[in-house]
């Protein structure tokens, strides 16, 4: 939500109204990074549920906060240059990478112990 209002508060003071989406490169970073950063929340939602419910809650809402940081990070770089969005991107790509593997471990380690019956977690620590 919070940035939706900075698109908002952009095309205020821009004077640019909907459905435009177009007009100086202020507002367009501005407006950019808002959709970009809508793009992912989807995938970002259904890593953070699945690493939460299959791997470990606490590392999952941790990797979560970590995520929206960094996305709030590129917003505030976005909006004063196009490069300066790049090492925050980078850093929550990396984070949803890192859930990725926590969610793929927590079901294949689901599935191994309900329906194969191998408790690898039990073997590793033997």
């Amino acid at each position: 939500a919070y940035f939706f209002l900075q698109v908002i508060y952009a095309r205020r003071a821009f004077g640019i109204s909907p459905p435009k989406i177009s007009g100086p490169p202020e507002f367009e970073r501005i407006f950019r990074a808002q959709v970009n950063s809508s793009e992912y929340f989807p995938i970002f939602l259904a890593l953070l549920w699945q690493a939460g419910l299959f791997f470990h809650q606490g590392l999952a809402a941790a990797l979560g906060l970590l995520y929206l940081c960094s996305r709030y990070c590129y917003v505030k770089g976005y909006r004063t240059s196009s490069s300066g969005r790049l090492a925050p991107m980078y850093f929550s790509a990396g984070v949803l990478w890192v859930l990725l593997a926590a969610a793929a471990l927590g079901i294949l380690h689901f599935f191994l112990s309900h329906y194969v019956g191998l408790d690898v977690l039990r073997l590793l620590t033997v």
